[in-house]
C-alpha cells in the first residue's frame, strides 16, 4: 500500500518538474509572466520556472522574410498597377514584441501593406520602374519608424514585382521600338557624317597629291581583275600617263645634268 501510494506524488513530481524546466535555443528568448506581470526575457539555454505561478512566451530573434501580397495602387499619375514587396525584419526586444502588441507578425504585415500603398500612390509609374532603390530605402525608414515601439527592426524593404495593365505594356512597348529607331537613325547619320568627313579629308589629300589618284585607279584595276575572271576593258585616259612622263622626264634630266 505505501509503493503505490508513492506512484501519484512521483508522477505529480515529475509533471511538476517538467513544467518547471525550459530548454531556449540560441535564437530564442523566453518573456516570464509572473502572475500576468512581466519578469522579463530569459534565455538562452535552461531555465527554471515557477510552476503554475510562471508563464512563458517564446520569442524567435532570427530574421523575417515576410510577402507582401500585392497590392492595387494608383500612382501620381492615376495608372493603376499591383505591387507586391517582401520585408526583412526581426525582433531586438522580447518584451515589447510581446506587450506592445498582440501578435506583431500580423500588426508588421498589416502595416506594411498601408504603408506601401501610401507611398507608391506618392509616386509616378516611371519613378516606380527606374528608382525602385529610393523607393525601398524609403519604406525601409517608415516602417522601421513605426514599428520601433514594438521592439522590432525593419531591415530591409524590397518591391518584387510591378504588374502593369496590358494597355499600358503595349504602349510602353511602342515607346521603347520608337526609342530604338531614334536611336538608330542618329548613329546612322553620325556614321555617314563621319565617313562624308574622311572622304573630304582624302579629296584634299588627292588634291594635294595628283599621283595619288593615279595610283588608286591602278589598285582598283587590279583587285576587280583579282575578282573576276571575265574580261573587262576600261578606257585609260591620256592624262592617267602624264604625271609619270613628267616624272621620266625629270629623272632623264637629272641623270643628264650630272653627266
Amino acid at each position: 500500500m505505501g509503493i503505490s501510494f508513492l506512484y501519484p506524488l512521483i508522477l505529480v513530481a515529475i509533471f511538476i518538474l517538467a513544467s518547471a524546466v525550459r530548454v531556449l535555443k540560441e535564437y530564442e528568448r523566453g518573456v516570464v509572466f509572473r502572475l500576468g506581470r512581466l519578469v522579463g526575457a530569459k534565455g538562452p539555454g535552461l531555465i527554471l520556472l515557477i510552476p503554475i505561478v510562471d508563464k512563458m512566451v517564446k520569442v524567435s530573434l532570427r530574421t523575417v522574410a515576410m510577402d507582401v501580397p500585392p497590392q492595387d495602387v494608383i500612382t501620381k499619375d492615376n495608372v493603376s498597377v499591383k505591387v507586391n514587396a517582401v520585408i526583412y525584419f526581426r525582433v531586438m526586444e522580447p518584451e515589447k514584441a510581446i506587450v506592445e502588441v498582440e501578435n506583431y507578425l500580423f500588426a508588421t504585415s498589416q502595416l506594411a501593406q498601408t504603408t506601401l500603398r501610401s507611398i507608391l500612390g506618392q509616386a509616378e509609374l516611371d519613378e516606380l520602374l527606374a528608382a525602385r532603390d529610393k523607393i525601398n530605402k524609403e519604406l525601409q525608414s517608415i516602417l522601421d519608424r513605426l514599428t520601433d515601439p514594438w521592439g522590432i527592426k525593419v531591415g530591409t524593404v524590397e518591391i518584387k514585382h510591378v504588374d502593369l495593365p496590358q494597355e499600358m505594356q503595349r504602349s510602353m512597348a511602342g515607346q521603347a521600338e520608337a526609342e530604338r529607331d531614334r536611336r538608330a537613325k542618329v548613329i546612322n547619320a553620325l556614321g555617314e557624317f563621319q565617313a562624308s568627313a574622311k572622304l573630304a579629308e582624302a579629296a584634299a589629300i588627292i588634291g594635294d597629291h595628283p599621283m595619288a589618284l593615279q595610283l588608286r585607279y591602278l589598285q582598283t584595276l587590279s583587285e576587280v581583275a583579282a575578282e573576276n575572271n571575265s574580261t573587262i576593258v576600261f578606257p585609260v585616259p591620256i592624262d592617267l600617263f602624264e604625271p609619270f612622263q613628267k616624272l621620266l622626264q625629270s629623272k632623264t634630266q637629272q641623270g643628264k645634268g650630272e653627266k
